[in-house]
């Protein structure tokens, strides 16, 4: 591709995501639906104006890193520790459920690989906390018995998400399920999550210290995105995916982490700020790009729709999805009213979901059928879950604790 073309398709994408994400907000929705549409609105589904080429390719791998950072700067493990047994079970049950189910509805209900049906599983497993927030915000809940437990859940949720996207990046890498594997990956994640935290805590007080004495605006941002580009470039090094290091160094750099057995690195609250406010413009900009890339490289001009496998898979998958979620409320001893918000409030995968989608079908693992599949299952539990908390709340909001 020529330069100026790039540019136009590159302008294309930043202006139709910005206007698209704008609707799907005013029309009570998830923006990340909104940039979605975009992509298959741009892309070869629709008007063909954009293909997935590998220079924005490139640009939605930076989207997702970024991503993945602000999920890790936006992890309050210490939310995890304090809200105790309900979070734990909530979070376990609908991590394990879904995966579970996903697997063996995929493997055994429709014949797919034990390779495709584990990706399957996995991409059920994801709850977007982000889109959770936000609704418990805008009904401001957040403070309240079932939020405390949602976002505990959803803090343990976001870790072994990612610790199973790493698996899974590398059964795909490696063509198959091997126990030699999992054992392998297991102890680079965990020297990974003990080491690198202590490296970028100690980088974050240079980084701090320069900025201090710097003489131009832009440090910060200048260097955070070069650590978080680092650890990507690390995790691949160790064998998992660069989403990893994305994240830990989120995790690392989040004014509420704090680190294990003892090691106490203090946290300058005011630089955690920083990072954050500074960051945000950098991460607004490349993570829609992510999300319109999921959209291009989804041709529904390829998919039989004639056929009963994508409408019954659908079907099914978005079943499992939902009630992967709701079962694990059942062990938990609250109000009947509370029990079922927490399960709604589960139930969105949003941008995560996406995530593991996207690695499925860029690995080859998802055919272009399974992969809409997952798009569709995807979108339908990221838009209706904020819908049906808002519907929820407006008839037992009187019934439940505050």
């Amino acid at each position: 591709m020529e330069v100026h073309s790039f540019f136009l398709n590159l302008l294309l994408i930043l202006l139709t995501a910005r206007i698209f994400a704008e609707l799907a907000t005013r029309l009570q929705t998830p923006s990340v639906i909104g940039e979605l549409l975009a992509g298959v609105v741009l892309g070869p589904s629709l008007l063909g104006w954009v293909e997935p080429l590998e220079a924005i390719r490139m640009l939605a791998e930076i989207g997702i890193i970024l991503l993945l950072f602000e999920v890790g700067l936006g992890t309050d493990v210490r939310r995890l520790v304090s809200s105790g047994r309900k979070s734990i079970i909530v979070a376990l049950s609908g991590f394990l459920l879904p995966l579970l189910f996903g697997f063996f509805l995929a493997y055994a209900g429709f014949g797919l690989s034990p390779l495709v049906a584990l990706f399957v599983g996995g991409t059920l497993t994801a709850t977007s906390i982000g889109i959770t927030v936000r609704v418990l915000a805008d009904l401001k809940r957040q403070h309240s018995t079932e939020g405390q437990i949602v976002l505990g859940a959803a803090v343990l949720d976001d870790v072994m998400g990612v610790i199973l996207l790493a698996l899974l990046y590398e059964f795909s890498v490696g063509g198959g399920v091997s126990l030699m594997n999992v054992g392998k990956v297991m102890i680079f994640i965990a020297a990974f999550f003990v080491l690198a935290p202590i490296a970028a805590k100690l980088i974050s007080l240079v980084i701090n210290h320069f900025d201090d004495v710097s003489a131009i605006p832009g440090l910060i941002p200048t260097t955070i995105v070069s650590l978080v580009l680092f650890f990507a470039w690390l995790a691949y090094a160790i064998g998992a995916p660069e989403l990893l290091g994305g994240f830990a160094a989120g995790l690392a750099l989040s004014r509420r982490f704090f680190l294990p057995f003892g090691i106490a690195l203090r946290t300058n609250a005011e630089f955690a700020e920083k990072i954050e406010s500074q960051m945000r413009p950098i991460i607004q900009l490349f993570t829609p790009i992510f999300f319109v890339m999921v959209g291009l490289s989804l041709n529904l001009h390829q998919i039989d729709w004639q056929s009963s496998f994508i409408w019954m898979f659908s079907l099914f998958l978005l079943l499992v999805a939902v009630l992967g979620k709701l079962i694990g409320v059942l062990f938990i001893k609250e109000p009947w009213a509370v029990r079922w918000m927490i399960g709604i409030a589960m139930v969105p995968r949003g941008e995560v979901g996406l995530i593991f989608a996207e690695l499925g079908r860029i690995s080859g693992v998802f055919s272009n059928e399974v992969y809409a599949a997952m798009v569709i299952v995807i979108a339908l539990t990221t838009l209706l879950p904020p819908l049906v908390m808002k519907l929820f709340y407006s008839v037992y909001g009187q019934q439940m604790p505050s």
